[in-house]
This record gives C-alpha cells, structure tokens and sequence, in this order.
C-alpha cells in the first residue's frame, strides 16, 4: 500500500478497509482478517493495525468477538457513507469550492463534468 505524508497510515488504512466493506469485499457480520493478518497484507506494523482496528471499532464499524476476531459490524455501510458524506461536506467541499472560486470555474462546467462522469460510470 502507498501511503500519504498528509494523513496518519492507521487513518488511512481504516479508509482501506472501509473501501472494502464499501465494495463488499468484507460483508456485514463477516469475519475480517486478524491484525497481524491485515498488517502482514499492508507491510505495516502489527501496532499500527491495532489503532487502525481501535479507530473502526470506535466509530461502530467493526466489532471484536473475543477469542473469535473483528467483524464487521451490522450497520457498517450506512456508518461509512455517513461519516464519508460529512467529511465531504464540511472538508473536501469548501476546498473546492475554494478553488473553483480562485481558479474561476463556473459551477456550470463542474455540473457538466459530472454529468459526463455518471454517464462513463454507470
């Protein structure tokens, strides 16, 4: 994994594995790897996935059965896109809107991009 000077890597690697559960990868109430499973896969040390995991289970996204392992948590999907969209309105958005205003790009061209976007994507 490579990983960004801008953001903590147990941040990032919580991103990882919300992506994963995003895309399925790892199914509400499903087992996920152990810590020195998932650090073994990033190359991170196992301390790092512990805060990692410690992050996820404090924002409800996974779980811990002890003995058994992390699980993902029933309400994961709905947890994720809630704490992304925040994120996204209250962070990333004001900065573009930050730089569309500095760069002069009507809202009118972002629209139109986007409307290309989900035609590309569907």
């Amino acid at each position: 994994m490579n990983f960004k000077e801008n953001k903590p890597i147990y941040l990032q690697i919580a991103d990882r594995i919300m992506d994963e559960i995003l895309c399925n990868v790892y199914r509400e109430e499903e087992r996920i790897p152990s810590v020195r499973e998932y650090a073994a896969t990033v190359e991170v040390n196992a301390n790092t996935m512990v805060r990692s995991y410690d992050y996820l289970q404090s924002q409800d996204i996974i779980y811990n059965k002890r003995g058994i392992g992390y699980f993902v948590a029933g309400s994961a999907r709905e947890k994720i896109i809630a704490l992304r969209r925040e994120s996204f309105l209250n962070e990333s958005l004001p900065e573009m809107f930050r730089q569309m205003q500095l760069l002069d790009i009507p809202v009118s061209e972002i629209s139109a991009l986007y409307q290309q976007f989900l035609k590309e994507n569907k």
